[in-house]
């Protein structure tokens, strides 16, 4: 039996384009890939993927399964569905944010579809580990997660529905972590070279997923949604959830004698209110905020015209949860309604975290605990005592680098993927355990290493793109060639086109033949909006020269050739496609 090819027609394929993009996409990936006929809105953040789009997103994922299998790691798959009983164990039931969806089934039991899988993959090891000869083993798997986001936006981006290359390491011990961790990490830099896109390594804050020596990898784009910032003279560079600060030296002097004055403020609540009423500058002023950290109740000092990082405030304090006290709350242990609080004459024996630069601040304005009151000439130490001093606010453009005598910039990024050493917390919980040579019970050691697959086909459009359409990059485009047959009825001209399509598959490109009775103008902007890397255009100088158009759709450079060069002119312009 003979078996035909079953070639590649756009009259028979899939992909409805649009001249506009609907009003409410801003992002050029999700523009494009809309307008494209990849992606199409299901309901907010969430998207079906059309043939084309599909095509890219399983290129993506081969070049992630070709990498993760060089580094060592083997594939596994979990399910979508994990029982609340295992997220119970971890201590993530309520804490994980965004909110997991949340389901039960026919007998109430409560189940969670998974926006990450660390319980699951724990718990799998955990029930077949025993012995120090069963490690090291890193387990991979590509799969949808779900995660619950309150404002969905950029596309693919952030969404409540993506794909996601999820990595778990388990070894003997944290030597043994630092190996997995760096073959995770390389196998990363390979991903995103096969990608051609440029990444910023940069510090990290572990969020939920705990942890330590994280690290984001960032593609660079005004469109970002993280900032971040990096040194103009080292290569430090961080999260904004946190960027280190050094700290402030204190007054040479020490405080001033005297006695704070009370100063009534009515009605005076904001730093902009304070300052303006007072004739004080914004830096003049320490804000004292009063949060509550798991059970415990602190305050957290910052000067007037900072912010405070309550990702780094969290971590100092080593809670799993970090939220403003409410009002309640601030009027126990001040005294006063929200707006006025101070460090002098807190009730109780109330920490106080202050940041760095309170330590070097004098004569300065603090709420009074009272209400529509502000102290004003006040000196640390003589009129207050702080409990510990820490960098808790966040950093601005401007800021010394930590690290050198650099100053820190602010650029703007995606993160395309995070890798964690999550130490031993999630095997603790859920008895990842063995014997070591001596006979004794120890606890896994685990990493955790995440890349977004379908956030990473976005990332690639971001880089590559320009006004009429999509760079794609051959790695990953969704067919290499498009042939345009712009006068399909001239005798051979069809004929030479399919000749031409079996040569250049022989030669491993994928073709797409447009052979749609439409246009040449709609094939040459549809050809450039989908972005295949290479087009051949058979027009009317094939049918009166013998010669046909090879173009690269990045740069636009163009060959005219004689159609029996046609390939070898594909060939030529794929080198640098």
């Amino acid at each position: 039996m003979i078996l035909e090819v079953n070639t590649l027609r756009a009259s028979r394929y899939y992909a409805p384009t649009l001249r506009k993009a609907p009003a409410d996409a801003d992002l050029p990936s999700h523009k494009l890939l809309l307008r494209g006929g990849f992606i199409r809105p299901v309901a907010a953040g969430v998207f079906d993927w059309l043939p084309l789009g599909l095509r890219v997103l399983r290129k993506v994922e081969s070049i992630v399964r070709e990498e993760m299998d060089r580094a060592g790691a083997l594939e596994a798959h979990m399910p979508v569905l994990a029982p609340k009983e295992l997220w119970v164990r971890s201590g993530r039931w309520d804490t994980f944010q965004p909110t997991p969806f949340r389901t039960k089934d026919r007998g109430d039991r409560e189940f969670c579809l998974g926006p990450t899988h660390e319980e699951l993959f724990t718990h799998m090891v955990a029930l077949d580990l025993s012995s120090y000869r069963d490690l090291p083993v890193t387990l991979y798997q590509i799969q949808a997660k779900f995660r619950d986001e309150i404002r969905p936006r950029g596309g693919l981006l952030r969404v409540k529905e993506f794909f996601m290359k999820d990595a778990y390491s388990f070894d003997v011990d944290r030597e043994g972590l630092d190996k997995s961790y760096d073959a995770q990490y390389d196998a990363y830099v390979r991903i995103f070279e096969r990608l051609h896109m440029p990444v910023l390594v940069v510090k990290a804050d572990a969020g939920s997923m705990g942890g330590s020596d994280t690290r984001e990898f960032h593609v660079l784009t005004e469109s970002g949604e993280d900032t971040l910032f990096v040194c103009d003279s080292c290569d430090y560079a961080a999260n904004a959830e946190c960027a280190a600060l050094k700290p402030a030296a204190a007054p040479e002097s020490g405080p001033s004698e005297g006695a704070p004055e009370l100063v009534d403020t009515p009605n005076q609540k904001t730093i902009e209110q304070v300052c303006e009423f007072l004739g004080k500058k914004p830096h003049q002023l320490a804000k004292t905020l009063i949060y509550k950290a798991d059970d415990e109740l602190i305050a957290a000092m910052v000067r007037g015209d900072r912010e405070i990082n309550e990702f780094k405030l969290r971590n100092l304090l080593g809670a799993e949860m970090l939220q403003m006290a409410d009002p309640a709350q601030i009027l126990q242990v001040t005294g006063a309604p929200v707006g006025f609080s101070g460090p002098i004459g807190l009730t109780g024996e109330l920490r106080i975290i202050a940041d760095f630069e309170i330590n070097a601040m004098t004569d300065f304005v603090i709420g009074a605990n009272k209400a529509d009151a502000h102290y004003v000439g006040v000196e640390l130490e003589r009129d207050f005592t702080v409990s510990e001093f820490a960098d808790i606010r966040e950093a601005v453009q401007g800021d010394a680098c930590p690290e050198c005598d650099g100053t820190l910039r602010t650029v703007r990024g995606i993160e395309m993927g995070h890798v964690f050493k999550l130490g031993t917390k999630y095997a603790e919980a859920l008895r990842a355990t063995f014997v070591d040579e001596s006979g004794t019970e120890q606890v896994a050691t685990m990493g955790c290493y995440g890349l977004g697959v379908s956030r990473a086909v976005a990332g690639v459009v971001e880089l590559n793109h320009d006004d009429d359409g999509i760079t794609w990059p051959m790695s990953v485009a969704p067919f290499h060639v498009c042939i345009l047959v712009l006068d399909p009825d001239v005798p051979g001209l069809a004929d030479f086109a399919d000749s031409l399509e079996t040569q250049l598959a022989e030669a491993g490109y994928e073709v797409m033949m447009d052979d749609r009775d439409e246009r040449p103008g709609v094939k040459f902007k549809d050809a450039d909006l989908i972005g295949y890397p290479l087009q051949v255009v058979i027009g009317r100088r094939a049918a009166k020269e013998g010669n046909v158009e090879v173009r690269r759709r990045k740069d636009k450079a163009e060959l005219v050739v004689p159609m029996a060069q046609a390939a070898d002119a594909v060939a030529q312009l794929a080198q640098d496609a």
